[in-house]
């Protein structure tokens, strides 16, 4: 039944599709953009978009890995223009399956920083995602957690919970641990913090928090911008109430992740393609995909009090590379340690 589910909500997003307007004495022009985010305030950086260029977008939205599997059935038949997708193993596969091409653009290498690009010049970083600890100060000492690694002492037995091996944020978190420590202190940190499990793995990042500020569990790793969000009231009064309760813990340095894009291989709009890239991953663009969604742009903090209340963060030096190739061995190491 679980599956049918999934089967039928990816059909439906599949069928989704935005056309957003743009000047009536322009050029007929248009981008397909096949996006892995689902942020209905995205449509409004889209609409700037086309009212400034004459470039009609059109949107279609589902979960990264259907878009990846689509563009596969698809291949020289495929409609899509860009491919966005969110999280380094997601966009870095997509390059190694042959899904993207090179893009030849000046101000996409002035934009997007060192580490957040691909060095093939196939996809770019659009937003950054910090990998945060989210605690409730009445079940563990917060003062004594400093570091991911520190899910790791048995003193937080019972007391941790974590979304499952699946999410493609815990895989990058733990490929990030890879690169900066090595597989031997990564397998060690993983055996600890797994054995301190307080019961089975949760479907999300919100479903941890909530589990925090319930006491069902002192501590948990999430993306910032989900706290965030649930502290704004975008999710309703009731998930701001328990998001209240719990307290952000940023590592320093700090695991980011991103948003990315590239250029499909069979883009049949190829110019339009490489224009809108552009304009999301400039100052102004991705400010404006990072804004309302509480997430970082590329070069600075988001601004909004609730964010800045988190603290600073300072990114460590794992590149986006680091983290898509070091993603096999990631996975493997959390199923040899019981992350289910």
């Amino acid at each position: 039944m679980q599956n049918l589910k999934k089967l039928l909500y990816s059909a439906l997003t599949f069928s989704f599709l935005l056309n957003v307007n743009f000047p009536a004495n322009s050029t007929e022009k248009e981008v397909r953009v096949y996006s892995g985010r689902h942020y209905n305030t995205d449509r409004a950086v889209y609409k700037k978009f086309a009212e400034e260029t004459g470039i009609k977008v059109r949107l279609i939205e589902a979960a990264g890995i259907s878009l990846i599997e689509r563009l596969k059935r698809e291949g020289k038949n495929s409609k899509a223009d860009l491919i966005l997708l969110v999280d380094a193993a997601r966009i870095t596969n997509a390059a190694k399956a042959g899904l993207l091409q090179k893009i030849d653009s000046t101000s996409l290498e002035n934009d997007v920083p060192i580490g957040l690009k691909d060095k093939n010049k196939e996809w770019y970083a659009l937003t950054r995602r910090v990998r945060v600890m989210v605690a409730n100060p009445k079940v563990v000492d917060i003062s004594k957690i400093k570091d991911y690694t520190d899910l790791a002492d048995p003193s937080l037995k019972g007391k941790v919970c974590l979304r499952n091996r699946k999410s493609p944020y815990n895989q990058s978190l733990v490929a990030n641990q890879i690169t900066n420590k090595g597989e031997e202190k990564t397998k060690a940190w993983l055996s600890g913090m797994i054995s301190n499990v307080s019961q089975p793995f949760f479907p999300g990042d919100i479903s941890i928090v909530r589990a925090v500020s319930k006491k069902k569990c002192g501590i948990g790793i999430v993306n910032h911008y989900y706290v965030a969000r649930m502290l704004a009231g975008v999710n309703g009064r009731r998930d701001a109430l328990y998001a209240q309760r719990t307290f952000v813990l940023t590592p320093n340095p700090a695991h980011v992740n991103i948003s990315a894009g590239g250029v499909s291989k069979y883009a049949t709009n190829k110019a339009e393609a490489i224009k809108l890239l552009e304009y999301l991953a400039s100052p102004s663009g991705s400010k404006g995909l990072a804004a309302p969604t509480f997430e970082h742009p590329l070069k600075e903090v988001n601004q909004n009090p609730i964010v800045k209340n988190f603290g600073a963060f300072t990114p460590d030096k794992v590149t986006v590379d680091d983290l898509g190739g070091n993603n096999s061995l990631a996975i493997k190491l959390m199923k040899d340690a019981g992350w289910d």
